[in-house]
């Protein structure tokens, strides 16, 4: 009891106890709790640059100035564009000129080939029907031969008769055993059959002559029915002809779409001259001036919406054991002294930092030497924080995750 009554030892046993309590305090407070000084301000940063190519006529915007979702950022000069529109609008009408042109045709050449059909084989039937009737010529003109010459044999007989029994009756006239008038009326007889037979050999001639013309017409018939036969080969082609016509047809409609198509990235292109702002926030980075001839997708700004700002943390993979996603945080930003912001965990990156750099470490080298990997964490700050869009992205922050 003497020794807790010296004065130095109760201030001694007092300070071990207040410090003792204050190391208490300190690990229930701390208790559930990661922090890390390795976190930045993180924002979308879009880079804008122009679809087309061309000469800088008018810059709207300056760094670090806050524009609207929409609002004109620069100007190219439209003059080619518009000409190349009015281009592609010519083309367009020239091209569905030619496809009314050939839609026009399909139906007149259908019915074309349609009558041609009709015709051509009425043109067969006639020239069939006219070998047929030439054919029966051809026979009755052979049979008035074959009549023509039994008849002239029959009169040529008859004369050959009446031409002996002449001869015969001159002699007996001779001896006056006859009458003249006897022998006038056989000679009368035998000059009548000699004009018979003579007459009945005509007949033959002209029936011969006769089968020359029917064989001719016979002739002329087959050859019309061979050039009708023709005509109906040629008329038979018409759907094949139908088909050409309507591909070009066709054709001409695939015409016309190409030729609208071209005449709506003329229009684009024409719009793409004036580049606008892809969402609100505030430009940065400009690299543009009047004057300046540019690129398709050559960089022109930088714009940044502040009022959808996050917090990246990459703490150390012994600080993730509890935690997760959904959890309390408060954010303490250096540039304001120390102002506390409130959020929570929106996520935790499936790979640390090292994973993704341009040259990730390779530990099967053999020269292992074990680093404690740090893990990117979104937080994700609670609306309404910032109206003034103070926070900008890069600055430097605390975040503490309240993992209990």
């Amino acid at each position: 009891m003497a020794l807790f009554d010296n004065p130095r030892v109760r201030i001694a046993g007092a300070v071990v106890l207040v410090i003792a309590i204050g190391a208490g305090v300190w690990l229930w407070m701390t208790a559930g709790r990661e922090s890390t000084d390795d976190a930045q301000i993180d924002a979308h940063v879009t880079q804008v640059s122009a679809r087309v190519g061309g000469t800088v006529v008018n810059v709207h915007v300056e760094d670090n100035r806050e524009v609207a979702a929409g609002a004109t950022l620069l100007e190219l000069d439209p003059r080619d564009y518009q000409v190349a529109l009015e281009r592609a609008r010519a083309a367009l009408a020239d091209a569905e000129a030619a496809a009314a042109a050939a839609e026009s045709n399909v139906p007149i050449t259908s019915l074309s080939a349609t009558s041609n059909v009709s015709v051509a084989q009425g043109g067969v039937a006639q020239a069939t029907s006219g070998i047929a009737a030439a054919q029966k010529l051809v026979e009755a003109a052979h049979a008035r031969v074959t009549v023509a010459q039994a008849k002239q044999r029959e009169q040529e007989a008859t004369a050959a008769k009446t031409a002996r029994d002449v001869e015969r009756l001159r002699g007996l006239l001779a001896k006056d055993e006859i009458s003249q008038q006897q022998f006038d009326t056989a000679q009368a007889a035998a000059d009548s059959a000699r004009a018979a037979a003579d007459s009945a050999k005509a007949q033959v001639t002209e029936a011969e002559a006769g089968v020359l013309v029917a064989e001719s017409q016979l002739a002329q018939a087959r050859a019309s029915a061979q050039q009708a036969d023709a005509t109906l080969r040629g008329a038979q082609t018409a759907p094949d002809q139908v088909k050409q016509i309507t591909a070009r047809a066709a054709a001409a409609q695939a015409q016309v779409k190409q030729a609208k198509a071209a005449l709506q990235q003329a229009e684009l292109n024409l719009q793409y001259t004036t580049v606008t702002a892809p969402a609100a926030g505030v430009v940065s980075r400009k690299g543009v001036e009047v004057g300046q001839v540019i690129q398709p997708g050559q960089p022109l700004f930088a714009v940044i919406p502040l009022e959808n700002v996050w917090v990246t943390a990459n703490f150390k993979e012994t600080q993730l054991k509890n935690m997760r996603a959904g959890q309390r945080a408060e954010v303490e930003v250096d540039a304001y002294g120390g102002k506390t912001f409130t959020g929570h965990v929106d996520s935790i990156s499936p790979a640390t930092g090292a994973r993704f750099s341009l040259l990730p470490p390779e530990n099967a080298t053999g020269n292992f030497v074990k680093v404690v990997q740090r893990v990117p964490v979104k937080i994700v700050l609670n609306p309404g924080q910032d109206p003034e869009h103070r926070l900008r992205a890069g600055m430097s922050v605390v975040p503490t995750v309240f993992t209990k």
